[in-house]
């Protein structure tokens, strides 16, 4: 009689613990592998070139500067709460009886400002797209700076809105702590980066009128190397997927100047204009429709190149004898899944952001290719189209380089579970 044993997984709820510098990541990925010197050093030169571009053009194009403000009687916003509402005539007098009055008529207490306590009258025309104010509601105005006890000095702009967003904001930052922990830390901290090259750099080095593409480009790929190396360490893995998305930011970059040069894109919707007017001086309306190209492509393609270097790795720590040919092979597999999906994401994305202007549209009565060719719904088109190829063409770059590099690391075999020899009963 033999002892007849059963291996017997071992079932436990502790979270496993990550080793090395690797970080859980919500795409599933374990610790990254340290990388042989052969790989460190191909990836690093394959890099370097895009790192030393975007530092380059980061303090080439920084504005030293100051930047221009706006123009034409620029009005400070003062803040107060609404303690009256009516409807009445936009000259002061009473319109009794009248069904449709002229203008809307609210009294503010202020709150701040040159006449803080006081309250004024402010009238504003009865339009379909004039915000309606109700009692206790917190307001912000603008203030021209004359007379602070006269109505007409002011003019009522929009709602207090900084305590909910605060509250959101909160709740956006506990959420993703509670769920990705130090890494998710590392996240917010990325992202607080991301807002401060887009503040300090992006915005005023395009309102000084440097070129608004070459802008995007060298802010999104200071970003890029800053968000995806602190999100999720610095390991072979990581660099795969920072030289996937590098590529294809300059694919998105050239396909969007070629074609919106093809489609006589100017970039000069309503709120371009609106800009223009307010600086008094030109922009280059065209580069600046590249530049949110730019960088509104990046955040997606951070998501897919991050993810196909994972699965790479994934494949790679499964089946140490898989070869670079069956690992990319089998990634791209994933990658068509995860691809589809994304591209409908930015479609939907941009349609989103679009909505006003096709409703407009479908509501003009004009014919499908005029209103497809016409300047607010192409350059959508060009965004959603350019952007989407950009994001098809990241899975095989990213998955190649990833599937290269992974066949080159020392294997190592997954990790065997626990067994357990009981006798059968």
């Amino acid at each position: 009689m033999h002892d007849d044993t059963v291996p017997i997984p071992r079932v436990t709820d502790e979270p496993e613990k990550p080793t090395g510098h690797g970080h859980g990541h919500g795409h599933g990925h374990g610790p990254a592998q340290p990388a042989s010197p052969k790989v460190r050093r191909l990836l690093t030169w394959l890099l370097l070139p895009f790192a030393l571009a975007s530092v380059i053009g980061v303090v080439l194009l920084y504005p030293t500067g100051d930047t221009p403000k706006p123009t034409g009687g620029q009005q400070d916003p003062v803040r107060g709460e609404v303690v009256a509402t009516s409807l009445g005539s936009c000259d002061g007098g009473v319109q009794v009886g009248t069904p449709d009055p002229a203008c809307l008529v609210v009294t503010v207490r202020m709150s701040d400002g040159p006449a803080p306590g006081k309250n004024i009258i402010s009238r504003s025309p009865n339009e379909p797209s004039t915000p309606r104010f109700a009692v206790g509601d917190k307001i912000v105005m603008a203030y021209s700076g004359d007379d602070p006890a006269k109505g007409e000095s002011y003019r009522v702009v929009d709602f207090q809105r900084g305590m909910p967003l605060a509250v959101l904001a909160v709740v956006f930052a506990l959420a993703i702590l509670v769920l990705g922990r130090y890494q998710g830390l590392a996240a917010l901290i990325a992202l607080g980066l991301s807002f401060l090259v887009l503040l300090l750099f992006v915005l005023p080095a395009i309102l000084t009128g440097e070129n608004p593409l070459v802008v995007a480009v060298a802010g999104a790929g200071l970003i890029m190397f800053a968000a995806l190396y602190l999100t999720h360490g610095f390991s072979a893995r990581t660099s795969t997927a920072v030289l996937g998305t590098m590529i294809s930011l300059v694919l998105i970059g050239v396909l969007g100047a070629l074609f919106s040069a093809l489609t006589d894109l100017t970039g000069l919707d309503e709120d371009t204009a609106l800009l223009l007017g307010s600086l008094g001086h030109g922009l280059d309306t065209r580069g600046l429709l590249l530049a949110g190209l730019v960088i509104g492509a990046l955040g997606v393609l951070d998501d897919v190149t991050v993810t196909q270097a994972s699965v790479v790795w994934e494949l790679r720590r499964a089946n140490p004898l898989l070869s670079w040919r069956e690992l990319y092979a089998a990634g791209l597999r994933i990658g068509r899944d995860h691809v589809s999906s994304a591209v409908n994401t930015l479609a939907m994305a941009y349609a989103g952001a679009a909505l006003p202007v096709l409703l407009y549209s479908y509501v003009s009565g004009a014919d499908l290719g005029t209103i497809l060719g016409s300047q607010s719904i192409a350059q959508e088109i060009v965004r959603t189209l350019v952007g989407s190829i950009g994001l098809v063409a990241c899975v095989p770059v990213t998955t190649l380089a990833a599937a290269l590099v992974a066949s080159r690391e020392p294997a190592t075999a997954p990790a065997k579970p626990r067994t357990s020899s009981r006798p059968r009963a």
